[in-house]
């Protein structure tokens, strides 16, 4: 292990399955200690399948096999008592919090002028105030500590825009602006903010958001933009090994920018 991770401790938001579950794992593997965040229900909106008990009970015990402790909590990030309980928790059991992957999220499709208000504040909601409510319960420990990284899950929706994608195109943004004031805000604590932004992924909800439209994953990535690389996709444990690189002393002047995993797709 040359990341200096190991006895670290790290929370994860939408860590039950996809690419949290592949970072808690990536992380567990360096030493790192796990506080895994899921909502671990369906919700009313989205209307695809989301991450299951059973799928978070497994994921600490795949976990433990790394003989590090995992923390599992069913908490949604829109509920502030039940992510400042599990926040408080973590630290009175395992002493501190090193990194914080602002992963949770979700996705669906509309145009912009069709769209409910159910639609868009469930999407930003959760993935842009939920990332906020778990971040202004982290902070405070990394100020004391004074160390610290915050990732936050953005996409290459991030950086571009998307048709029948603008709620998810919005709170994609509004993370890369989370992402610079953050930095800004916490660099004289040495604790340090960056951005990820993936290209599709192949997780639970890229085969949700293709079985909502009637159409085969391949068929969904194909009819976007298209990556550079012949790929459809990357894996999440590709995701996983930038966020362990992005958390790690390697990466210890990386601070306000945003690391693009994109296939080459944002170059077309």
């Amino acid at each position: 292990m040359m990341t200096g991770l190991k006895g670290k401790v790290a929370v994860i938001t939408g860590a039950a399955h996809g690419q949290g579950r592949a970072v808690a794992l990536a992380l567990a593997k360096e030493g790192v200690h796990v506080a895994a965040l899921d909502v671990a229900k369906q919700l009313e909106y989205p209307r695809y399948s989301l991450a299951t008990p059973a799928e978070l009970e497994s994921l600490a015990e795949a976990v433990t096999r790394f003989n590090v402790t995992c923390l599992p909590f069913a908490a949604d990030v829109r509920d502030d008592s039940a992510v400042s309980r599990a926040i408080e928790e973590t630290v009175q059991r395992l002493g501190r919090i090193d990194v914080l992957f602002n992963n949770a999220g979700i996705c669906g499709y509309g145009l912009a002028h069709e769209l409910t208000e159910e639609a868009w504040d469930a999407m930003l909601d959760i993935n842009l105030k939920g990332a906020w409510l778990v971040a202004r319960r982290v902070i405070p420990h990394m100020i004391r500590q004074k160390t610290g990284v915050i990732i936050n899950n953005s996409s290459v929706m991030g950086l571009r825009g998307g048709a029948r994608l603008s709620h998810y195109v919005a709170s994609k943004w509004g993370l890369v602006g989370l992402t610079k004031s953050w930095a800004i805000e916490l660099a004289p604590h040495n604790v340090r903010v960056v951005s990820i932004h993936p290209t599709g992924v192949n997780t639970p909800m890229n085969d949700g958001l293709a079985a909502l439209e009637g159409l085969t994953p391949r068929e969904i990535a194909e009819r976007s933009a298209g990556n550079l690389l012949p790929v459809p996709w990357v894996e999440p444990e590709d995701v996983a090994n930038a966020v362990v690189f992005l958390a790690s002393e390697q990466a210890r002047f990386v601070t306000g920018s945003q690391f693009v995993l994109d296939a080459g797709l944002l170059t077309r």
